[in-house]
């Protein structure tokens, strides 16, 4: 599936900037250190009295135990110093409805809900009952939350999920994952409760292009040893067959080679199957036969062609084979709540068990109401469940960026109306769990979902614990905040602590204190050599290599620059300038970092720069250099004649808001390669250097230019435009100047220019 309105920071509602000389930037709220937080959060939970210290327990399973449950719960006390021990204190494991475990559970009764679990842990006796073998799993997991070495918290959970689909789906363009990083995957899926891993990679050729031909022997045994690994997370394998680009829907030949190929996989465990049928054109048919059968080739009629096929497979195969799950299908039209000729086909024809997957009111939806989820049912006729194209970093506007942000955005209450949701992570797999242990605690409880308390577990996750790694995790992962849509504006804002911290500076940047900022620069400093060093998550560390690269001079460069500021309030003149030096040369340090591992589309055949904090990291650092500089007036701001070749249309992202000083209006030009932006300054001057912000509709080439009357120009040319951020350009004017232009020539995005601030400095002419 192709994939590609700031939000309010409500993220940094958990967070609290440290006092003086802490080593972190964040800490989580106190509530959150006095119970252990656990994700997904439980339906009903609740903690009484102080940790019991075990060093022994004697497990008591049976043989309706699940055999799953009972191997992590021996790994997880083993790993805490606890032995199963007979004679010691009892930890009763099997189904809730087993007498032991009833009798200890008492009144906390675990629930008649697939895959639901009662966990009691007192001094009377501890017990882990499940409605099913996946329910004693998920007890377990909860239960390895409230170890802490070898005290347990004393706890009553009853606990359920709320949607029945949840996890992810590797549905993304680009390098696949290996078959390291999908094992990791299912581990860690399993630790979060979720039951899903769709198997769907766009550049595996024996799934989309080479549909029909069965896997070589090697890959087979690679995608069995997938199915054998998830049976023992309770994650169902779901194999995605995306036949669409080639097939003849008619053909009987076809059909009888989709189940064979699904055969295949069905012979190596695989128990639940997807047939994709995303962008695919419907304007032509594969074969001439189809004419025949369905008719010209459009919307309703190719709705007819793909629910001829899907009826045939879940006949023929999916009603035919023991112990399959239903049917799920991915629709050409699977974004948007409008109804179409083509998706009145599914509804009038489709069988009633196949399961329709929907990406929301967009391919990368900024939100998701319970009104859109509902408005969407009607549509299909039926409960969809949602394909989130979070964190996929698969489309243009991503191209530099990690996602690393809270998942967000999606309305409690979601669970009425969806299945369940699943993920489509990045190409980076370990750096997507992040926002994949968001989709899994929205998923299990949408109601009681905490974004910003789920994305800092998921750190203290990567970190197992040490606070030091989890603080740095967090300075890193603000950094990698921003989730793009495909058009100019973030759904997820860049940075929110660090913007909060900026805002703190900008509204007073003569007397701001300025020691949580510090706090944040020495953490990214630190952060850059510690995560790479001490996270044992190897996966991560490898995804983020280049991130982590940049990380240390952007750093330096915040370092370099907030010592300007504090040399030039103790009036140390003489060692302002060389901090500014020092500053702009790790700029320069960190945007020469490259990214060349080929892992996604935009990495293929370029190497760009990694994007960190971009259009807040940058702007700040300029800021401070401009503040430790005795401010410098800005000779552009509030311009008495600004004009420009054009404006967006529809928008009031008019020219002046170039020069207005506000840093979040913004002009957007025409769509053309040769607009332009053209500043009269508030008097003559010798220009020294002039600042340009760009949005992330930015320029892949632009001249800067000068005037005395407006008429005649000087070109300056631009050696290395920066997207997403403050270009600092260096002109040295050594003739008074009057206008400033800034000359499209070749736009980074279908969209227009888009600037955000220009500032121009030097020296009035009358001086």
């Amino acid at each position: 599936m192709l994939t590609g309105v700031p939000l309010i920071l409500a993220v940094l509602s958990t967070f609290s900037p440290a006092s003086a000389g802490a080593a972190v930037p964040f800490a989580p709220s106190s509530e959150a250190a006095s119970n252990p937080v656990i994700v997904p959060t439980p339906q009903q939970q609740q903690f009484s009295g102080s940790p019991l210290s075990l060093t022994a327990v004697e497990v008591v399973a049976g043989s309706d135990t699940d055999p799953a449950a009972k191997a992590l719960l021996l790994q997880s006390l083993q790993a805490s110093g606890i032995s199963n021990t007979v004679g010691a204190t009892k930890l009763f494991l099997g189904p809730g409805t087993r007498s032991d475990i009833a009798n200890v559970l008492g009144s906390n009764a675990t629930p008649q809900k697939p895959e639901g679990y009662a966990l009691k842990v007192s001094a009377s006796g501890i017990a882990i009952g499940g409605f099913d073998a996946a329910g004693q799993y998920y007890g377990v997991q909860s239960f390895r939350q409230l170890l802490t070495g070898n005290k347990v918290a004393q706890a009553s959970l009853v606990d359920w999920p709320a949607m029945p689909i949840r996890g992810s789906i590797e549905g993304f363009y680009g390098m696949p994952w290996n078959q390291q990083e999908r094992l990791d995957q299912l581990a860690f899926y399993g630790d979060l409760k979720m039951n899903t891993y769709i198997y769907a990679p766009k550049d595996d050729p024996y799934h989309r292009s080479k549909w029909r031909d069965p896997y070589p022997v090697d890959k087979l045994a690679e995608l069995k040893a997938l199915v054998d690994e998830s049976q023992k997370h309770h994650v169902r394998f779901t194999f995605a067959l995306s036949p669409g680009e080639s097939v003849c829907f008619s053909s009987q030949a076809d059909r009888e080679a989709a189940i064979a190929k699904m055969q295949a996989m069905y012979d190596v465990g695989v128990r639940a199957f997807s047939i994709p049928l995303d962008d695919i054109s419907y304007t032509k048919w594969n074969c001439s036969a189809d004419q025949t059968a369905y008719g010209t080739p459009g919307s309703g009629n190719a709705g007819k062609a793909q629910v001829s096929l899907l009826n045939y497979l879940n006949t023929n195969f999916i009603k035919t084979h023991s112990g399959t799950f239903p049917l799920q299908m991915v629709p050409t039209e699977y974004s948007d709540i409008k109804t179409s000729p083509y998706k009145q086909q599914f509804k009038a024809n489709l069988q009633s068990d196949i399961v329709i997957m929907w990406t929301g009111t967009d391919v990368v939806p900024p939100s998701i109401s319970n009104a859109d989820a509902s408005a969407i049912a009607a549509v299909w006729g039926r409960k969809v469940f949602l394909w989130d194209n979070y964190p996929v970093n698969d489309f243009g506007q991503t191209t530099g960026r990690l996602l690393m942000g809270a998942y967000d955005k999606r309305e409690a209450g979601l669970s009425a109306s969806l299945l369940g949701v699943v993920s489509n992570p990045m190409n980076q797999s370990s750096a997507s769990k992040p926002a994949i242990a968001g989709v899994a605690g929205f998923s299990w409880n949408d109601t009681k979902y905490d974004a910003n308390s789920t994305w800092l577990w998921s750190l203290n996750y990567l970190a197992k614990g040490n606070a030091e790694l989890a603080a740095a995790l967090q300075t890193f992962a603000d950094l990698n905040f921003a989730a793009p849509t495909f058009g100019p504006n973030f759904w997820l804002p860049q940075s929110p602590a660090l913007g909060k911290l900026s805002d703190a500076f900008k509204a007073a940047p003569k007397t701001a204190d300025l020691s949580a900022l510090k706090n944040y620069a020495n953490s990214m400093v630190s952060g850059s050599s510690l995560i790479p060093a001490k996270l044992s998550d190897k996966i991560f560390v490898q995804d983020a290599a280049a991130w982590l690269t940049a990380e240390k001079p952007w750093g330096v460069a915040l370092q370099k620059a907030i010592a300007a500021v504090e040399a030039a309030r103790s009036g140390q003149q003489d060692a302002v300038q060389a901090l500014v030096d020092a500053s702009n040369a790790a700029v320069d340090q960190a945007r020469a970092v490259k990214i060349t591992d080929q892992k996604n589309t935009w990495s293929a055949s370029a190497t760009p720069a990694p994007k960190l904090g971009d259009g807040v990291l940058d702007v700040l650092i300029n800021l401070l250099i401009k503040t430790a500089s005795n401010g410098g007036e800005n000779y552009a701001l509030n311009s008495p004649e600004v004009k420009a070749s054009g404006v967006e249309p529809g928008t009031s992202f008019v020219a002046k808001n170039a020069v207005d000083g506000v840093a979040t209006t913004r002009w957007a030009s025409n769509y053309a390669d040769n607009a332009w932006i053209q500043v009269k300054l508030t008097q003559p001057v010798l220009l020294s250097t002039v600042n340009i912000n760009w949005e992330t509709a930015c320029a892949t080439a632009y001249k800067l230019q000068t005037s005395v009357d407006g008429v005649s120009w000087k070109d300056i040319a631009v050696d290395k435009p920066v997207c997403s951020g403050v270009q600092k350009i260096v002109v040295n004017s050594t003739t008074a100047v009057n206008y400033l232009r800034v000359q499209g020539i070749k736009r980074a995005t279908q969209w227009g220019y888009s600037i955000f601030e220009i500032e121009a400095y030097g020296v009035p002419a009358a001086s």
